[in-house]
């Protein structure tokens, strides 16, 4: 092809002009010369672009750390001494399981199911990873057939959101591919598998096999059947869609397309899969007490506790699958909950029929009152306007001031049983509400009430303890207290009487006030009385006036119940425990606990004032007599009741065994009313109940043992005429031998074994 000539005038034109000269050019080369600074922006923008989006991948893809070491969340179980799970804590509910403990038949199921080229890549199929891809971008849907790999990355690492949009499933399926591969690098097959098995959801809150296995079919996952674990691998595709307690058929037809797959690839045979479709299957639906737990009050303050010990050990107590033993028995947990609802059931009814909330309508408003405040509504309204439509509302709303009233007339209770030798808590019910149990207080740890004459051992311990004999003498006359206010205290008797002199011994049995208030001011001053229930285990702040011989200083039923223990130990005070140790998800050792132990009386204090106590349980006259009534083993106690039946108490003990039991109402304005409120009727029977479960239990063992007499105690025969030793002071016609172990009140025991040698005779308990 021959040149072109240019003319001399084109040259010209060439040289002279530039645009010109840039028709010469070829197109592109033109377009560029032409628009070079767009197309500069442009490339700068895409490169910021694909520069932004890959950070934005990578800011979602786990750390090499956390791919190394994958954590998934473990539940805390919390452990009662008898291997009873009592409850668990956790952000998921999830118990880890070796792969090697799983049926093969379930690695089957999930294999020909969920990824049947599992074990030939390196966790991405990539023509399947492509086909998804299309279809979330052509269909605007998000396409399934995700590996194992793919989805234990999605659900160990949290990469898929609630929301998403188109963009973000494309970034999430990009993170997913990345990560798969990342997690074929650091593990084995097998070990993916064993994290699948952990990770996975089941619905219901059950998270991993394990969980899903107890939920469902209340066994292990080791214990699985075909029909069971089939249909769970059935699940994984829609945990709620399949769920098989609300879509049971649904569930089933999910299951049958499990077995059709492993029948294609080899895993089962026709007949074996007919077999399996023609087997019944039992789901576990949780009773009333699998909601909340047999002890939920109890299980609580255990968290409380790991909570208070997090920053000290640095677990997290939802996610480190924490192994939590425990001092409480779940048998004597139910006998607990059995003997409170039994008793109090019949005591509310009786109750209800006296209350007459038309006397109290003060107290009525302000429980109304309270309750509305306490409702999210009026706690998330954002103008006072608001909140005063809805109190109005609330106040005339029938129904809702129907269920304030019943709520506040409900009869409340705390009831601790403590082993007195090693201070394990082995019952604890901390309220009436323990079925429905999630947040509130509880009436065993968390409440101090007046104990009324609960209090009185106190009193009677430091003068016994001090020399004075139980047959000492006291007026039962009234007095009359000058108060540091300028006020006048003149304490008189329950039953408004007087009259007479009574032996320490009647007089704690018949829980007379004024043997108490005169004991308190002839023998043994305030700040001992005080100072003898610190040393006893006695926590809460107690000031020192004369009062203290009613029981007027407030107290928990926790701590009273553990200083009433120390009689039962020989006067050795084992301060209550309730975690026996803690321990990591791979059982080492953490925290193990040993409680601390003191003594703080003689064994024969302790004693005398047992065999004290043991009259007020078995003698006529005695508060706590309602007991027998239900058991009929040694045991000792006092009750204690305080003004105008507001709280019922009864505090008793075994020599193997001590309980309190405190009843009364949150709003201490609301009080029995009647005798009903008396310790001895409120409270001593659930004593009594609970005892006789707990005894005739073969499982639980507890021996059938007497309170122990020290070889510093010593009995003799009394002159009832002279209660004086009758081989000494008394006729032989009047002399009578007395049963030691059911005293009548005389002067029959002592603590010196050498009575006559004594110098100091202030000190013969006799």
């Amino acid at each position: 092809m021959a040149k072109r000539v240019y003319t001399p005038e084109e040259l010209d034109r060439y040289f002279s002009d530039p645009s010109y000269r840039r028709s010469f050019l070829p197109r592109g080369r033109r377009f560029l010369r032409r628009n070079w600074r767009l197309l500069a922006a442009l490339s700068l923008a895409a490169v910021a672009l694909l520069l932004w989006y890959g950070h934005y991948i990578t800011q979602g893809l786990p750390s090499l750390e956390e791919l190394e070491n994958p954590n998934p969340g473990l539940a805390t179980k919390v452990y009662a001494s008898d291997g009873a799970v009592l409850d668990q804590f956790a952000e998921e509910n999830r118990t880890r399981i070796a792969v090697d403990r799983l049926p093969r038949g379930l690695i089957d199921a999930l294999i020909a199911t969920e990824d049947k080229d599992f074990y030939n890549h390196w966790g991405v199929n990539l023509s399947r990873f492509f086909r998804q891809m299309v279809i979330n971008v052509v269909t605007f849907r998000q396409a399934g057939a995700s590996t194992i790999t793919q989805q234990l990355a999605r659900n160990l690492y949290k990469l898929q959101a609630r929301q998403e949009s188109l963009f973000d499933k494309i970034t999430r399926k990009i993170r997913e591919f990345i990560t798969s591969v990342q997690i074929e690098r650091n593990f084995t097959k097998r070990e993916i598998l064993e994290l699948y098995f952990n990770v996975q959801w089941f619905g219901r809150g059950a998270y991993g096999i394990e969980s899903a296995a107890q939920r469902y079919f209340n066994k292990s996952a080791a214990d699985l059947a075909p029909p069971e674990y089939t249909l769970l691998v059935g699940m994984l595709q829609g945990p709620g869609y399949y769920d098989p307690i609300r879509n049971t058929e649904r569930a089933l037809q999910r299951r049958n397309i499990v077995l059709h797959q492993m029948i294609r690839d080899g895993y089962l045979t026709p007949d074996q899969s007919d077999k399996i479709k023609s087997d019944t299957l039992s789901f576990h639906t949780l009773e009333p007490e699998s909601r909340t737990g047999i002890a939920p009050h109890f299980v609580e303050w255990i968290r409380q506790q790991l909570e208070q010990k997090a920053e000290t050990y640095g677990y997290n107590v939802l996610r480190d699958g924490l192994r939590v033993y425990t001092t409480l028995d779940s048998r004597m947990q139910r006998y607990a909950n059995t003997a409170v609802d039994t008793h109090l059931t019949r005591f509310q009814a009786r109750f209800d029929q006296l209350w007459d909330w038309k006397k109290y309508p003060d107290i009525l408003r302000d429980n109304v009152d309270k309750m509305i405040r306490d409702l999210d509504v009026y706690k998330k309204s954002k103008t006072p306007a608001i909140r005063d439509s809805i109190v109005n509302a609330l106040r005339t709303n029938a129904q809702f001031v129907d269920s304030v009233k019943k709520a506040a007339r409900t009869i409340e209770v705390g009831m601790v049983a403590i082993d007195p030798h090693t201070g394990h808590v082995k019952a604890l019910v901390g309220g009436r509400n323990y079925r429905n149990f999630r947040y509130g207080l509880n009436h065993v740890t968390q409440i101090r009430r007046q104990p009324g004459s609960a209090f009185k051992p106190f009193v009677y311990t430091a003068a016994i303890d001090n020399g004075t004999p139980v047959c000492y003498e006291l007026l039962n006359q009234p007095v009359t207290i000058p108060m540091p206010d300028g006020t006048r205290w003149a304490p008189g008797n329950f039953d408004g009487t007087f009259g007479g002199k009574y032996t320490l011994r009647e007089g704690l049995k018949r829980s007379i006030n004024l043997i108490a208030v005169r004991l308190i001011l002839e023998i043994v001053p305030p700040k001992q009385v005080a100072e003898y229930a610190k040393r006893m285990g006695i926590k809460s702040p107690i000031r020192p006036y004369e009062s203290l011989a009613l029981g007027t200083e407030v107290v928990s039923p926790l701590e009273l119940t553990s200083a009433f223990g120390v009689f039962a130990n020989e006067g050795v005070l084992v301060e209550p425990i309730s975690i026996l140790r803690i321990e990591d998800k791979d059982g080492n050792l953490i925290e193990d606990n040993t409680p601390e132990r003191r003594e703080v009386l003689s064994k024969e204090t302790a004693y005398l004032m047992t065999n004290l106590m043991e009259g007020g349980v078995n003698e006529e006259g005695g508060t706590g007599i309602a007991v027998r009534s239900y058991f009929s083993l040694p045991a000792a106690g006092k009750t204690g009741t305080t003004n105008d039946y507001g709280d019922a108490w009864f505090v008793g003990f075994t020599p193997h065994l001590a309980a309190g039991i405190w009843t009364g109402f949150d709003d201490n304005r609301i009080k029995f009313g009647s005798a009903d409120g008396q310790g001895g009727r409120a409270a001593a029977p659930i004593f009594g109940r609970f005892m006789a479960s707990a005894y005739n239990d073969p499982e639980i063992g507890l021996p059938l043992d007497y309170f122990r007499t020290p070889d510093g105690i010593v009995a003799d025969t009394i002159c009832v005429e002279t209660k004086k030793k009758a081989r000494e002071f008394c006729p032989e016609t009047t002399t009578e031998l007395f049963n030691v172990r059911y005293p009548v009140g005389l002067c029959d025991l002592h603590t010196s074994p050498n009575w006559r040698e004594e110098k100091n005779p202030s000190k013969v308990i006799w």
